[in-house]
C-alpha cells in the first residue's frame, strides 16, 4: 500500500479548497481503513467549500470534507471482526457517543455529542477514510456503486417519508434538492398514491417529473394551495415533507396540509419562522415532527432493502460524475442550481 494519497483538503479558514497529496490516515485498533470508489457531494460541502457563517462557526482547518462515500475495505485494526478486505462498503458518519440518554434509549440519531466524519473529522474526499468499525454498512455488490454513494442522503429522504404512515396517503414534498427527488421515489415504492412535488427551481421539476411525481407545480406562478385541494377533494395532503427550509415553503407546508395530517420537516432554516400555533397547528390537529439524520441503524436496513428489491429508480437526480481532481469545478457547477447530484471519482470516472 502506498504511503500518500490525494485529497481534497480544506487548508484555511478562507473560501475554497485545494486538491494535495497527503499521508493515508492511520487506524486503530477497532477501525476500517477504506479505499473511496465513488464520493457525492452534499450541500454542506459547498457551505465548507464557500466558508460561509454556519461554516466558520463549525469547522476547524485543516480539514478533508466528504460524507457520502462508498469503497471497498484496505485494511483494518487487530480488534475489526464484522469485515474482511475488499468487502463493498458504506458508512454512517455520524459518530454517536453510545453514552447520552439517547443513545441509551435507541436515539443514536440525535447523539448529544455526536461527531460527523467530513465535517468534524477528515472525510471521504480522498482515496482512502478511516471509519470506526461500529459505523461501516456492508453492502451487496448488486448495489449500484453510484447509489452506493448516496446512501447518506437518500437515508434522510427514507427516515423522513417513513417517520409516520405512508401507504394510501396523498404526499406533498416541498423542495425537490436531491433529497425531495429521493422522497418522491421513497413516496411511490411505499404505497403512496399520488405525489405532489413543489419546487420553483425548473431544472429541478424537470427532474421530479422524471421521478414520476403525479403533479409538479412552481409555487411562484401557480396557486399551489387551491390546485392540491382541488386534487384531494378539498382535502388537503395527508402528509407533508418539507425538504426546503426556506420560509415561503414552510408556509406552503403548512396551508396544504390536512387537518389531521402529518408534516415532517427536515430542511434547515437560516433564520427564526413564524407561524400562528392555534390556526397553522393546534385548531388542526396536525403531528409536525423534526427529522435529523438518519435512525441508527433502522433506516439504513430499510433503504437498503429497498435497493435490493429494485423498489428506487434514482439516476435521474445524478446530474454530474467528474474525476476528484476536480472538485472546484464541480463545486462551481453546483452554484449554478443546474445540477442535482454530483458524484467524484478519486481515480478518474469509470
Amino acid at each position: 500500500m502506498p504511503k500518500t494519497m490525494m485529497a481534497v483538503v480544506k487548508p484555511t479558514a478562507a473560501p475554497g479548497a485545494e486538491i494535495r497529496e497527503v499521508p493515508i490516515p492511520s487506524f486503530g485498533r477497532t477501525d476500517v481503513l477504506v479505499k473511496v470508489k465513488a464520493a457525492s457531494i452534499c450541500g454542506t460541502d459547498l457551505h465548507i467549500y464557500e466558508w460561509d457563517r454556519w461554516a466558520q462557526n463549525r469547522i476547524h482547518p485543516p480539514l478533508i470534507p466528504g460524507h457520502e462515500f462508498c469503497g471497498e475495505v484496505a485494511a483494518f485494526g487487530d480488534e475489526v471482526t464484522s469485515v474482511k478486505e475488499g468487502d463493498f462498503v458504506s458508512a454512517e458518519m455520524h459518530v454517536a457517543c453510545g453514552k447520552c440518554l439517547q443513545c441509551r434509549t435507541g436515539e443514536a440519531h440525535i447523539c448529544q455529542h455526536v461527531k460527523i466524519i467530513g465535517v468534524d473529522t477528515d472525510g471521504a474526499f480522498a482515496e482512502y477514510v478511516v471509519i470506526p468499525e461500529s459505523n461501516i454498512w456492508k453492502l451487496d455488490p448488486a448495489i449500484p456503486q453510484e447509489y452506493a454513494s448516496i446512501l447518506d442522503p437518500l437515508g434522510n429522504a427514507v427516515h423522513t417519508v417513513l417517520a409516520g404512515e405512508i401507504a394510501a396517503k396523498t404526499v406533498a414534498i416541498t423542495g425537490c434538492g436531491p433529497i425531495g427527488l429521493f422522497a418522491i421515489a421513497v413516496a411511490r415504492a411505499v404505497g403512496a398514491t399520488t405525489v405532489f412535488a413543489i419546487e420553483v427551481n425548473e431544472h429541478r421539476r424537470r427532474i421530479a417529473t422524471q421521478m414520476k411525481a403525479d403533479y409538479v407545480l412552481d409555487p411562484s406562478t401557480q396557486d399551489v394551495k387551491s390546485i392540491l385541494r382541488e386534487k384531494t377533494g378539498g382535502l388537503g395532503a395527508d402528509v407533508v415533507l418539507e425538504m426546503a427550509g426556506h420560509p415561503d415553503a414552510i408556509r406552503i407546508a403548512f396551508d396544504i396540509v390536512r387537518s389531521g395530517g402529518r408534516i415532517s420537516l427536515l430542511g434547515l432554516t437560516s433564520k427564526p419562522i413564524s407561524l400562528n400555533f392555534s390556526e397553522d397547528i393546534i385548531f388542526k390537529g396536525i403531528t409536525v415532527q423534526g427529522i435529523n439524520g438518519r435512525r441508527m441503524y433502522q433506516t439504513w436496513f430499510q433503504m437498503t432493502a429497498l435497493l435490493k428489491a429494485g423498489r428506487l429508480d434514482l439516476h435521474p437526480v445524478i446530474t454530474d460524475r467528474l474525476p476528484m481532481k476536480d472538485f472546484s469545478k464541480a463545486m462551481e457547477r453546483l452554484k449554478t442550481g443546474e445540477a442535482s447530484k454530483i458524484i467524484v471519482y478519486p481515480n478518474g470516472v469509470t
